[in-house]
């Protein structure tokens, strides 16, 4: 069964930006994969991929191809998927509202609840890197 999940009109361009620049053909999507992460609320692994892998359904929403594990499918239910940048971190934040605000006594430095640290080589999953020329 697939979740009920909204996509903000930010995270929907990082996603886009994701599939396009990743040089897959049409119908290409985002392989999102969704787990618990303590007080952060939520981690996740992405990378651009051309088709859904064996176990995984896709979901569509406004035109994005999201490829999911029975896992993912289960934790996003309800989940509002958005884009967080600020000067420290930017990646995808989950928020759920159902969920009450962490009170462990790491909340205070814990990262902002959500935000996922990506790392940049995700993005170019897919693509071969560009040859580099001697001048």
């Amino acid at each position: 069964m697939l979740p009920n999940v909204t996509i903000t009109p930010a995270a929907a361009k990082f996603i886009n930006r994701i599939v396009r620049f990743s040089g897959l053909a049409a119908g290409a999507g985002l392989r999102l994969v969704v787990s618990a992460g303590g007080c952060s609320g939520y981690t996740s692994e992405f990378s651009a991929e051309a088709a859904p892998q064996p176990g995984e359904q896709t979901l569509e929403v406004n035109g994005l191809r999201l490829f999911l594990g029975a896992e993912s499918r289960l934790m996003l239910e309800g989940i509002t998927i958005d884009f967080t940048e600020t000067a420290t971190q930017s990646g995808l934040s989950f928020i759920n509202p159902n969920q009450a605000a962490c009170a462990c006594s790491s909340a205070e430095t814990a990262p902002t609840v959500g935000v996922t640290k990506i790392d940049i080589s995700s993005i170019g999953r897919g693509r071969p890197a560009a040859p580099i020329l001697a001048s």
